[in-house]
């Protein structure tokens, strides 16, 4: 008889999410499905509003990647009234958002995902003086790699987990069989987690400069709300041009340094899991504009799909197309005035939850049979794909993007396997790496160019021409997009005698989290569950593995008030 384990919620993310697996005999898992139990609603919230607020009410979807929903927001209005963008606009929001691909990558690796390859309690029997040796071969000009670095953190450590509060490092399966690196090893991912953790809050400092601040940094339709004059202390000013210059080049330093050598390090031990591969559908709207003409011509990150990874064939991708992107609502806690067998457009959708759907708690398992998440069901041209920095790096190798090319043939040489490596849980950790190789110098890019705009005497970054509603058609539609770290995340309004009629968003989560579709076809993590072996199904760390190299995002939810604004109620995790 089949055996089904349940891990609820699972942790390191944001948002909750709930995976239910079937194992065989050989504790292999069958079958998987996925659950987000959180409902999100702001659709409904955004009904009726100036569409030049969504950007601020979209943005709070979540606070990890920050700053996405904004620019999609943005974008999507932008795209409905018909406002062209200043140069300088254009860059700024380039430079936030790779500033954000960055940061929020370095986070999931050290602080989501690495934790389930690195077994930080081994770390305890580690030889410092051997640890500096390791840490000195891996990452030759990082400063921080004397063994009296090392005994002290091992001291800080052991102190640490001899109290018995692990803190951050609690609720994990240490010891479990399926960590292989040696002590040494650990010790120093350990002591560069600890570091990752100080320097992420740099990163975003850049967007404090131009977005005023960090989380959720301000934008404009038709712009951005910041204004910069190089002799000015009420402005961006020359000041502090060099502060993002030096946290640039901090961040590249790091990424180059630690980063990298880290995830090669770790992943040369790992080059036998090659489990997980999923789909092998794969698609990215595209980002980083060049041109002010938004026709997607000029994305630094191409757009396209491919089937069957089959990279000889990229599919075009517009999801303006109403047959192209769909939702569908037969296993999800929604339903449709239609009926909810048949899939809607985004322009056409509808966010109407089916609460009475949902099993009343408590209960053990999920009617995988009938309704089962809170997640919709998003196809493109009637396909699960899977969206991501694993997706958006396979279109740019498979268009020959050349900084892609070089530095995917680089890792795959340095780690002597072959490029059949990176449709598994493993290739799409060291996808994110390689991209945020890329976004890094992305961040030096954009710099470069709003210095060299505003050396040119143009420091316009914002266009009033159609601020004024009265300005706008009466009846409008427009799509905006971007690629969240997690993924292809689209923003679809509807704006009608200048306020929101409806507002539609398919995020990066929906698309790799979603449940089965009315054809039975499964999601992305559901797939990529199917085949993989476990060591011990008490201890899921291979489930916790698969799933984390997504970098899951359930974030999504409402805040439940009655009519009157006050609170039905609340619930505390302990």
């Amino acid at each position: 008889m089949a055996k089904r384990i349940v891990v609820d919620p699972i942790p390191r993310i944001e948002g909750h999410l709930r995976i239910e697996a079937v194992l065989d005999e050989n504790n292999t898992i069958q079958d998987a499905f996925s659950s987000g139990t959180m409902w999100r609603g702001l659709e409904l919230i955004l009904k009726g509003r100036d569409p030049r607020d969504a950007w601020a009410f979209t943005q709070r979807i979540c606070g990890v990647c920050t700053t996405v929903h904004a620019l999609a927001s943005i974008r999507c209005v932008e795209d409905a009234i018909g406002v062209d963008i200043p140069t300088n606009a254009r860059i700024i929001r380039n430079l936030m958002n790779a500033t954000q691909q960055t940061q929020d990558h370095l986070i999931h690796f050290y602080h989501l995902h690495a934790l389930d390859w690195v077994d930080v309690v081994s770390a305890l029997s580690a030889d410092p003086k051997a640890t500096s040796e390791l840490a000195q071969a891996v990452s030759p000009s990082w400063p921080k790699s004397s063994v009296g670095y090392f005994k002290d953190l091992k001291t800080r450590l052991t102190t640490f987990v001899e109290s018995g509060q692990l803190g951050i490092f609690s609720n994990a399966y240490w010891g479990h069989k399926g960590y292989l690196l040696p002590p040494e090893a650990n010790l120093m991912a350990v002591a560069h987690y600890l570091e990752a953790l100080d320097f992420q809050k740099e990163i975003v400092k850049i967007h404090a400069i131009f977005g005023g601040k960090n989380p959720h940094p301000n934008y404009l339709v038709g712009g951005m709300a910041c204004s910069i004059d190089p002799d000015s202390d009420m402005a961006i000013n020359i000041e502090q041009l060099n502060k993002v210059k030096q946290i640039i080049d901090d961040t590249n330093r790091f990424i180059d340094q630690v980063y990298i050598p880290d995830l090669i390090a770790i992943a040369g031990f790992y080059k036998g899991w090659l489990h997980g591969g999923g789909l092998g559908n794969f698609m990215s709207y595209g980002d980083f504009p060049e041109s002010d003409v938004d026709d997607f011509s000029s994305l630094l990150w191409p757009r396209g799909a491919i089937l069957n990874k089959d990279l000889s064939t990229i599919h075009d991708v517009d999801p303006r197309d109403m047959n192209q992107v769909k939702e569908e609502v037969t296993h999800s806690w929604y339903s449709y005035a239609g009926g909810d067998g048949a899939g809607l457009h985004p322009w056409e959708g509808e966010t109407t939850p089916k609460p009475d759907a949902v099993p009343k708690m408590p209960y053990k398992h999920l009617d995988t049979e009938g309704k089962y998440s809170w997640l919709k069901t998003p196809r493109w041209n009637n396909n699960p794909m899977e969206v991501g920095p694993l997706a958006r790096v396979l279109v740019a190798y498979a268009k020959k993007v050349p900084m892609i090319v070089d530095t995917v043939n680089y890792v795959l040489k340095t780690l002597d396997v072959g490029p059949e490596a990176l449709f598994s849980t493993l290739g799409r950790t060291a996808a994110r790496g390689i991209e945020c190789k890329q976004t890094a110098g992305f961040m030096t890019h954009y710099y470069d160019q709003l210095v060299a705009n505003v050396k040119a005497g143009d420091t316009q970054v914002f266009n009033n021409e159609k601020w004024d509603p009265d300005r706008w058609p009466s009846d409008c539609k427009g799509f905006g997009y971007t690629e969240a770290p997690r993924g292809a995340l689209g923003h679809w309004i509807h704006i009608k005698e200048g306020k929101i009629e409806d507002y539609q968003i398919v995020v990066p989560s929906t698309w790799n989290a979603s449940p089965r579709d009315g054809n039975g076809k499964s999601g992305a993590y559901e797939a990529a569950l199917k085949g993989t072996p476990m060591a011990d199904p008490e201890q899921p760390l291979e489930v916790l593995r698969t799933i984390h190299s997504f970098d899951p995002c359930l974030a999504c939810a409402s805040h439940i008030l009655d009519m009157n604004g006050n609170e039905i109620t609340s619930v505390k995790i302990s």
